[in-house]
């Protein structure tokens, strides 16, 4: 088995912080990190999908974990096609809008080459110190399988080098059953990483848990099953608590693919409370067992 790192979407969120999680003693920043660390070989970064990170934070956050730590950071939504506060824009970028929100194709091309360029410099420091994981762009809903948007993703990978950009999915035209062969193949002829996924069924952004490995590196975020995924509320989305029974069908299904790759990521993206970081202790006890028996 190559190695495998199972971890969840955020450490900082609110209602963690107010579940009893941390130690008492955890009360600052930097001690919930150097906590979150000793429990958990990696991290994903979703802040960055609503604001670019900013290099300081990637300084801290390299001095603060063990070497061997790993932080898998969510891509800014501008670089994804997805509409983003004008608010969270770099000051100097922002285009003279009464908008709220703007796409990429709102600003001027230049504007968006330094987006990309301020956004991945920002992450330096974590690239340094060998602890940025990967680079997860997340699609949207109308990101539909398609020449163009399969040039795009080539055009990130290649932006992102040297760090991973992985990928994932939230149109179901690119897995379905008449195309999943023809994505799958894609995405490993460039060795692309594929992110699969564990989410409710049934919406527009639904897409099923296909599990395959298309380059030395897997990926699978757990969404949960929420019956209201479509709220405004992101507790309400994402505050599903999986069963023991459910994470024991899908401990041999990570194993397996984890024998597959050379490295594996598992995020917990269950953000409520103490969800995800207990998911995520179960799901790894769980896979433990079945490598000893």
């Amino acid at each position: 088995m190559g190695e495998l790192r199972i971890g969840t979407a955020s450490w900082t969120d609110k209602t963690l912080l107010q579940s009893g999680w941390y130690p008492a003693d955890a009360a600052t920043p930097e001690k919930r990190l150097a906590f979150y660390a000793s429990q958990f070989p990696v991290v994903e970064v979703d802040a960055t999908y609503y604001s670019p990170p900013n290099e300081r934070n990637s300084e801290l956050w390299a001095a603060r974990t063990p070497e061997d730590f790993r932080f898998d950071i969510k891509a800014y939504g501008l670089l994804t096609g997805h509409p983003v506060k004008v608010a969270s824009l770099y000051k100097d970028l922002r285009p003279e809008t009464d908008k709220k929100n703007v796409y990429a194709t709102d600003l001027d091309p230049k504007a968006v080459d330094e987006v990309w360029q301020r956004f991945l410099d920002a992450l330096a420091p974590l690239h340094h110190a060998g602890k940025l994981g990967h680079l997860l762009f997340q699609f949207p809903p109308w990101f539909v399988i398609s020449k163009a948007n399969k040039a795009y993703i080539l055009e990130v990978v290649e932006r992102c080098r040297p760090a991973r950009a992985v990928v994932e999915f939230r149109h179901e035209s690119w897995l379905r059953e008449d195309n999943v062969r023809e994505t799958l193949d894609f995405l490993t002829s460039y060795g692309i990483p594929y992110v699969c996924v564990d989410m409710p069924q049934g919406h527009k952004s639904s897409v099923p848990p296909v599990l395959a490995v298309t380059s030395d590196l897997a990926v699978v975020r757990f969404h949960g099953h929420s019956d209201k995924w479509t709220s405004r509320d992101i507790y309400e989305r994402f505050g599903y608590h999986y069963s023991q029974e459910e994470l024991a069908e899908w401990a041999p299904k990570i194993a397996a693919l984890a024998e597959e790759a050379k490295e594996t990521h598992v995020l917990m993206n269950n953000c409520y409370r103490d969800y995800a970081t207990s998911n995520a202790r179960q799901l790894a006890q769980q896979i433990d067992l079945l490598q000893h028996r």
